[in-house]
């Protein structure tokens, strides 16, 4: 897994959506890349497709903000948080929709959810990834 380099382009373009899942090549310096793209910000990585995610932090992790998430439910049976550097115990109310929808998630740091999901799709599981972007990588 490489780093990103200081020059990025925008992956997803205007509309911040990439039209299939694939795997990351690359975090860290505020973004990802895959699929020879940049995408600068965090990333929902979801059946649909590769999504830019208006989240910075875990605090603004919300129901509405997982709108694509639940979309997307009935093809998702793991979901990823990355969640920065550190692990944050998600909000009561996100757990139980996601659970009420059988969807099993695991917060973990955002190298931690990278590596997995891109273990997870290799293996053509049903996977997805809410990912919080990062400067560095440790």
């Amino acid at each position: 897994m490489g780093r990103l380099s200081d020059a990025m382009a925008e992956g997803v373009g205007e509309t911040g959506f990439y039209p299939q899942q694939v795997g990351i090549d690359a975090y860290g310096k505020g973004g990802f890349r895959f699929a020879d793209l940049s995408h600068r910000g965090s990333l929902l990585c979801l059946p649909t497709g590769m999504h830019a995610w208006n989240v910075s932090q875990p605090g603004e992790i919300t129901l509405e903000s997982l709108a694509p998430v639940f979309a997307a439910a009935d093809a998702i049976d793991v979901l990823l948080f990355g969640l920065g550097f550190d692990i944050f115990g998600l909000p009561p109310g996100i757990r139980e929709a996601l659970r009420e929808r059988q969807i099993i998630v695991e917060p973990i740091a955002t190298g931690g959810a990278v590596r997995t999901y891109n273990v997870l799709l290799a293996e053509q599981r049903a996977v997805g990834a809410a990912l919080l972007a990062v400067d560095k990588v440790r």
